[in-house]
């Protein structure tokens, strides 16, 4: 059978592919291969994420990579810290960032969080709670591996005369590239700025 009989044969049984040009078109199949590509990508990544293992974050790392690093001093015990950062409900009253938290502090827990960012509508970010050692270390993960992943930690240490506060944060991620984090570090000194203050403001009450 010739072309020309195999397409209009197919008109005729209704194959719009053929009809339109003989055969399928270059750009049709190369938009059907990229599909299929990122359809594969996309099966990839969740499977390394639900597996949970290094070599996804190590991939995630690989195409693009971000840090935040802030410290502050705060004069008071790293319990009166702990008990600060860990009141979900009354971070309303101080956070200028997280304006609000829903969940329980705990591991393994489930936490969702409004971030404001100057300027923008808030954004609603769900995080896991990866490590939560009272009263040291607090430390929420969340986002798309491969995409935008963050790795927020609060470090508490017992120093002379208080503790020493450590809020640091890593992405990964393609779109590490193509995100503005330049606001992120200020607004994290802000934060520690009125953590101190809310800690205070709890101890002389």
């Amino acid at each position: 059978m010739t072309i020309s009989d195999r397409t209009r044969r197919a008109c005729m049984s209704g194959s719009t592919n053929i009809c339109r040009g003989g055969l399928m078109s270059s750009s049709t199949r190369s938009g059907s291969y990229l599909h299929r590509a990122f359809l594969a990508l996309t099966i990839t990544l969740l499977s390394l994420t639900m597996s949970g293992c290094t070599t996804m974050y190590n991939l995630s790392k690989s195409l693009g990579y971000h840090k935040v690093h802030t410290e502050t001093f705060i004069e008071a015990q790293p319990e009166d810290v702990w008990a600060v950062i860990t009141d979900a409900p009354n971070y309303r009253h101080w956070n200028p960032v997280i304006t609000n938290v829903e969940g329980t502090y705990g591991k393994g827990a489930t936490i969702r969080n409004t971030v404001v960012e100057d300027g923008k509508k808030p954004t609603l970010i769900t995080s896991k709670v990866m490590n939560f050692d009272p009263p040291f270390h607090l430390n929420q993960f969340g986002g798309y591996p491969g995409i935008i992943t963050f790795d927020h930690h609060y470090i508490l240490e017992p120093v002379d005369g208080g503790t020493k506060v450590t809020q640091k944060e890593e992405y990964t991620g393609i779109y590490v590239h193509f995100w503005d984090s330049a606001w992120v570090e200020p607004a994290y000194r802000m934060v520690n700025t009125r953590l101190r203050e809310e800690v205070l403001k709890r101890l002389s009450n």
